[in-house]
């Protein structure tokens, strides 16, 4: 199980680590899951990664429906895993939307309708990064803010001028 948070705002206001001492290479990782325990809830990444051919999986809504919400959105979305070797956590997975379009019924058809837009939703993260200390010896975490895609919306279609 990854752990990390969910933040709202700025990262500066209400986000401080608890120590923000120089820590030997090898104790990183504990005080890194220590510091997002104790700032935020565990976050589980059970998310089943994609695989290296997707499309989108219009012929999915004729079936019994799916339990997932990624699966029955109008904008399906599947998983991509991400890895960050300096920060903690160092993988995470991130959504992908899997329709251009939306999956809509037209002349009594489910359709990939280019009318609309499958749009990421994004959410801002705390991940704790792996910084160099000045004895060029020992690290320290620093929180810094990734913005990552969690899902997808459908969305009416740009309009061209």
């Amino acid at each position: 199980i990854l752990l990390f948070g969910l933040l709202f705002g700025l990262l500066a206001p209400g986000w401080s680590l608890r120590s923000n001492r120089c820590l030997p290479e090898q104790d990183l990782k504990e005080a890194a899951e220590r510091e997002l325990r104790s700032h935020f809830q565990g976050h589980p990444q059970n998310q089943k990664p994609l695989g290296p051919s997707y499309s989108c999986p219009v012929e999915m809504f004729t079936q019994q429906p799916p339990i997932h919400l990624k699966d029955r959105s109008l904008s399906p979305w599947g998983y991509v895993r991400e890895t960050m070797e300096d920060h903690f956590p160092s993988t995470y997975t991130r959504a992908q939307c899997l329709c251009t379009g939306c999956v809509l019924i037209q002349n009594s058809k489910l359709v990939e309708s280019h009318d609309y837009n499958s749009a990421l939703v994004v959410q801002s993260m705390v991940f704790l990064k792996k910084e160099l200390c000045r004895d060029k010896e020992k690290y320290r975490l620093k929180p810094v803010r990734v913005e990552v895609a969690v899902g997808c919306t459908c969305t009416r279609a740009n309009s061209t001028p």
